[in-house]
């Protein structure tokens, strides 16, 4: 197994839970960004910066991933071409998404997308992400713990 981080916007919090697993169960950990991402030197640990552009990250994550393989991610059209290919998804919230979960989650998303588009839903009722607190930490290492071992 081998762990695939879509980097672009992991958690600080989430990266050092992900480090610090990767070095405890001896797992390669590959994170993909458009940009580095100061890594501490373990040759378990993998940078890989990929040319800017929409997409690149996921569709390099895409290529490389392996049956069981992990991916840490929360994009939800990524996480669904990762199962497609016998991979194995964490979102960095500790949600892990499967066949069963994944279709309910793009019908959601395309849902939202189209009521964004066709202005039916104003920007002010449209939620952010919330903070990424002390329970997404617990809920995320807890994840990834029985994932990775």
């Amino acid at each position: 197994m081998q762990i695939w981080v879509d980097a672009d916007s992991v958690p600080l919090i989430a990266k050092d839970l992900i480090i610090k697993t990767a070095e405890r169960t001896k797992t390669m950990a590959i994170f993909v960004a458009n940009q580095p991402i100061k890594l501490r030197k373990s040759p378990l640990l993998v940078m890989t910066v990929v040319p800017s552009g929409f997409d690149k990250a996921d569709d390099y994550i895409v290529e490389q991933i392996q049956v069981g393989d992990l991916a840490i991610t929360s994009d939800i059209p990524l996480a669904n071409d990762i199962l497609d290919k016998g991979g194995m998804v964490l979102t960095t919230r500790g949600v892990v998404y499967d066949k069963n979960n994944i279709k309910q989650k793009l019908n959601m998303r395309d849902f939202m997308d189209t009521m964004r588009g066709t202005g039916v839903l104003e920007l002010q009722e449209m939620s952010g992400q919330k903070p990424y607190g002390d329970r997404d930490k617990k809920a995320f290492a807890d994840g990834l713990n029985r994932l990775v071992r």
